[in-house]
This record gives C-alpha cells, sequence and structure tokens, in this order.
C-alpha cells in the first residue's frame, strides 16, 4: 500500500520542488491531523557501510520525513528533526534514536 492513500492529497510538487525544496507531496493525514503538511518521500538508500538512510537538508521546505519500513509508515517532524541535529551537533542520527528522543512522531500501519 503506497503512503498516499493515507492522506488526502493537495498538491504534488514539481521536479523543481523535488530537487529544491526536497519534498514530494502536500496533504493532510487522514485520521492523525487537519493540518496540510509537506512530506519528503525519497526512498531509503544505502550508504557507505552498507548503512541505510536518507539525506537530508536544514533548508528543505518539507514539514515531515516519511520512512517506509517493512509494515509501517513512520513520520518524523523535520523542525524537531533539525532542532535535534544543531542542539546535539550531529552530523548522522538513527531513526531508532529519533524515535526515542523526539515527540512528534507518528506510526501509521500499512
Amino acid at each position: 500500500m503506497s503512503f498516499l492513500k493515507h492522506i488526502k492529497v493537495i498538491k504534488k510538487a514539481t521536479t523543481k520542488e523535488r530537487e529544491k525544496e526536497m519534498w514530494d507531496v502536500s496533504g493532510i493525514i487522514e485520521s492523525k491531523s487537519n493540518q496540510e503538511f509537506k512530506f519528503d518521500l525519497r526512498p531509503i538508500i544505502k550508504h557507505e557501510k552498507n548503512l541505510l538512510g536518507k539525506k537530508t537538508k536544514t533548508t528543505s521546505k518539507a514539514n515531515k520525513i516519511v520512512f517506509d519500513i517493512k509494515d509501517q509508515y513512520i513520520i518524523i517532524d523535520v523542525e524537531e528533526l533539525n532542532e535535534y541535529v544543531k542542539t546535539k551537533k550531529l552530523k548522522k542520527v538513527y531513526l531508532q534514536n529519533l524515535m526515542f528522543d523526539l515527540e512528534w512522531n507518528i506510526i501509521i500501519k500499512k
């Protein structure tokens, strides 16, 4: 099942918005929020030493990052993530740590 089935899509990003602003679709998470967000839906990729993850920038215009994990979608708040990275002076973060250290996480079962 696609994550898009869980949101009321308002707008799909243009190619320029995807590349420059780092978001893919804006919409409202059904039954979880009534606020419109911009979502980064880029897939998880292999990085150095076979670690899986996503690269993002603090300049991203996305409000939420969606991780497509096995039988669930994990949604992380970008503003909270940026503050976490800045406060802890990190270059890399791990999803497992974010699940415990951040407050604004949503998990949606597939």
